[in-house]
């Protein structure tokens, strides 16, 4: 009786997780409509840029953390920049940086652009301006190599602001075959470890009576 009613609970809090979340997600997104300007703002990023940024974000954010000579702007937008990461699921899903009709496109616009300028700034800190410069070079080089300097998206000229989270478009994933089958998978694991913390529990609870 205890494990089934442990799945029970796991199998509801999912379920409200999985349906309810996205709905109310869908409705705080308010981005495109103007958010708040309480916060830093941070310059807008190109389609072509965040391509080549992506593959430095580790590297960025690394020395980031690291920098000693920080600011509390600078701090700002580099929580700024993780907290955007975590919310687009860590680029774990298929085309957010790459595909302009991902749900998750503006999101991972916001989370590079913060990279970006994190980037940018480690450029004027004296113990870090050698690598960022290293890195800048390294981007520069990426861009002329691959061609993007001019490869834009709607979302290309967007600025962004510290107080506005940027939420994926949950709204669309039913029409995103990539994003779609992303989650479903999430899903389909997440049901088959309720199914097995319930085979793991069951003889336990059994033995007990």
């Amino acid at each position: 009786m205890k494990s089934s009613r442990a799945i029970s609970i796991l199998s509801a809090a999912f379920a409200a997780a999985f349906f309810c979340i996205p709905a109310e997600n869908a409705l705080a997104h308010s981005r495109s409509t103007g958010g708040s300007q309480a916060g830093l703002d941070i310059p807008e990023i190109s389609h072509g840029e965040m391509a080549v940024i992506s593959d430095y974000r580790g590297r960025i954010i690394g020395l980031a953390s690291q920098a000693v000579d920080t600011n509390e702007p600078f701090r700002r937008i580099l929580n700024y920049a993780q907290i955007q990461y975590s919310y687009c699921l860590w680029g774990r899903v298929p085309g957010s940086v790459g595909d302009e009709e991902s749900p998750f496109n503006e999101c991972a616009h916001a989370y590079l652009a913060a990279t970006k300028a994190v980037l940018l700034e480690m450029r004027e800190m004296p113990r870090e301006a050698v690598a960022a410069g290293d890195i800048i070079s390294a981007v520069d080089a990426d861009m002329v190599r691959r061609s993007l300097a001019l490869v834009t998206c709607r979302f290309s000229g967007e600025a962004f602001n510290t107080a506005d989270v940027v939420k994926p478009r949950w709204s669309k994933v039913p029409f995103h075959p990539a994003s779609m089958a992303t989650l479903t998978g999430l899903a389909a694991l997440f049901a088959l470890a309720v199914f097995a913390l319930g085979r793991f529990l069951r003889p336990k609870a059994q033995s007990s009576e």
